[in-house]
């Protein structure tokens, strides 16, 4: 159960910083499995961000000085009444808008939650709470004279 060190047994100091220095490396393990998780998801949302960023842009900026070109470029085409020109050259900035949508969508769809970093701390919390604590030996009883003054210093703080 306990590894020989020099020929003698590791004492009760060198288990607990041995405990606590394994424990400290499997938190740091379970924190850079979870960076590497999250940092995928957060490369598709910035993609997807990117995209509606890009779709609200070209819809706002684009609109008043495409409108105009795509409409008359329209009504020099096919002669017909420049209102319905406005109208196409208006449905398609729509449409485009409408597809740089469904592209961010299709990447904010893609996020997903880091499952491996969460099946790990579930698995670590499980085996924590199955372990059991090492026995203590029984405290001996205080003598009377400090039980009466502890009994006294409660009293008097109250």
């Amino acid at each position: 159960m306990s590894d020989p060190v020099n020929g003698a047994e590791r004492s009760l100091g060198q288990l607990v910083a041995s405990a606590t220095a394994e424990m400290s490396a499997l938190v740091h393990d379970e924190i850079a499995l979870a960076k590497a998780e999250i940092r995928q998801d957060v490369k598709r949302g910035a993609i997807g961000g990117a995209a509606g960023g890009t779709a609200a842009t070209v819809l706002l900026f684009s609109l008043p000085m495409l409108s105009f070109a795509l409409a008359y470029g329209i009504q020099s085409w096919s002669g017909w009444h420049i209102s319905v020109c406005f109208l196409l050259s208006f449905a398609a900035n729509v449409l485009l808008a409408g597809l740089l949508g469904l592209i961010a969508y299709g990447k904010f769809k893609k996020v997903k939650p880091p499952e491996k970093s969460i099946a790990s701390a579930k698995k670590t919390a499980a085996v924590l709470q199955n372990a059991k604590p090492h026995p203590r030996p029984e405290r001996p009883a205080l003598p009377v004279t400090v039980q009466d003054k502890a009994v006294v210093v409660g009293r008097s703080s109250a």
